[in-house]
Formats: C-alpha cells, structure tokens, sequence
C-alpha cells in the first residue's frame, strides 16, 4: 500500500522534509491488523514531520511521539518504503509494486528501485 501525500512535488525544495502529513503507530496498526505488510509513501518519512512533532514532544516530553509510525512494527512487523517517486501519477488501483532492492552490509536500511507493473485485469473498477 501507497500513500501519496504530495510531498514527492517539494523534492528538491527546502520544505521537504516538512512536507506530507506522516502515519502514526493507530494508522499503521490499522493497516498492519488488515494484513498490509508493505507501505511506502513519497514524504521523506513514514512519520509525520518533525515540525509537528518536536512541539507536541517538547510540551508533553511523550517519547512515544517520536517515531510512532516506525515503532509500531515492534508489535506487528512491516516494511516501510520512503521518498518514493510519481506517486501522484499512479491510478486508485490495477497496479502492482515490485521492489528491487540494492544490500548494503551491515546496514538496517538501503534503497530500492520500485517499479509500478500494470495489469489490465486490475484496472476495471472493483
């Protein structure tokens, strides 16, 4: 499962990794519940940014704000992917994504090149 925020348009611009609106661990538990054990999003993280966190966090000192998204997967493992590209040029749906991912040794994280397949069967509406 996708989710284009629109943070892909600011690429390249200074207000990346402000933009997007981030998933928090009860969204991610909810796809995680209903079976999604692969998620990306076009924003610099599965989180949301941290100009609405650190205040929330600074007021509170609640360290469960931080990284809420990413540490739900301590409960039921997933995979992420982040800063993917042309979500917005993507359908509703009558798509696949392949991942072909490059390892790096010794690393907890690496790039992928995803690849959006189309298959004519899935493109009539459900």
């Amino acid at each position: 499962m996708v989710v284009n925020t629109r943070a892909g348009s600011r690429y390249g611009h200074d207000d990346y990794v402000n933009a997007g609106c981030g998933m928090g661990y009860e969204a991610t538990m909810y796809l995680v519940e209903r079976g999604v054990r692969l998620t990306g999003t076009d924003a610099w993280s599965w989180d949301a940014p941290f100009t609405y966190t650190a205040p929330k966090f600074a007021e509170t000192g609640d360290m469960s704000l931080l990284w809420e998204g990413h540490k739900a997967g301590r409960d039921i493992g997933y995979c992420h992917l982040e800063k993917l590209h042309n979500l917005e040029s993507l359908p509703p749906h009558g798509f696949h994504i392949s991942c072909f991912p490059h390892k790096i040794r010794a690393a907890s994280a690496g790039w992928i090149r995803a690849a959006a397949i189309f298959d004519e069967r899935l493109q009539a509406a459900p």
